[in-house]
């Protein structure tokens, strides 16, 4: 009868097992599947750790500062490939029909593929009634553009978000009228915050800390009357010297307010 050793890494060191061979026998380990070689404990770690966007050479780092076992970026790779099912899931789950905001935006990540890419990062957050918020879904491709945040719209309606009251969004082209398509009730407020980063983007730097200071005033009013008013002081003060950006802003006017409606 002989022996065959086996190690296993776990979240504390790496053990080294010894199993006696059984002629003719026929049994099954409960304390170590067969070819498994990782420790439930520490696989669920090395997920954790990805899902938190700690990159696959960092988490190989600190495993082996843990328990003194050396893990390739590659093994760490194929330990998070056990998300995918997850995240399929993830995409296809039903979505409740209780939200009454939404927030779209998308932001630039540097991700790897064969090299290092920024790429758009789609991602829709849903607040509810009680102001419980969500994240609806995400997608991830090269680009922002119309027709992707169409897709997702579209599908968000099929797996069950029927109407949303207000949708939050900056001003990419052609965001409205997809908008229209797929929630024909729901309002619009343009994202404010990207409104004054154009706003930054289009004015002298000796002068955008006062036209910030102005423009922030529209959104800190106790009522809708009183918000128009100052901006409209804002179109008479700025409008001589920034009169492309004032321009602008009068044609996004409707879309700025909207916030106001709601308590």
């Amino acid at each position: 009868m002989g022996a065959y050793y086996r190690k296993i890494d776990t979240h504390l060191e790496r053990l080294k097992s010894k199993y006696r061979e059984i002629a003719m026998a026929s049994f099954t380990k409960h304390t170590l599947p067969d070819y498994k070689q990782h420790s439930d404990v520490l696989e669920d770690m090395v997920i954790k750790l990805y899902s938190k966007g700690v990159t696959t050479r960092e988490i190989a780092d600190l495993i082996e500062k843990m328990s003194g076992s050396h893990y390739s970026a590659g093994q760490v790779s194929n330990i998070s490939k056990q998300m995918v099912p997850k995240i399929e899931v993830y995409h296809k789950r039903s979505l409740s029909d209780k939200f009454f905001c939404v927030y779209l935006d998308a932001t630039y990540l540097p991700l790897r593929r064969q090299t290092f890419e920024r790429e758009a990062v789609y991602i829709a957050i849903g607040i509810k009634p009680n102001g419980r918020q969500e994240v609806i879904d995400y997608c991830i491709v090269p680009n922002e553009n119309i027709e992707v945040w169409t897709e997702i719209l579209q599908n968000m309606k099929s797996r069950g978000l029927k109407q949303v009251e207000l949708f939050l969004s900056d001003g990419v082209v052609g965001m409205k009228q997809a908008l229209v398509e797929a929630y024909p009730k729901a309002h619009f407020q343009r994202c404010l915050v990207h409104v004054m980063r154009n706003i930054c983007a289009k004015v002298r730097v000796d002068d955008r800390e006062a036209v910030m200071n102005d423009f922030k005033q529209i959104h800190q009013q106790t009522n809708k009357a009183n918000a128009v008013k100052i901006l409209h002081d804002f179109y008479a003060k700025w409008g001589k010297l920034y009169s492309h950006v004032v321009r602008n802003l009068k044609a996004i006017e409707a879309d700025m307010l909207v916030f106001y409606n709601y308590p």
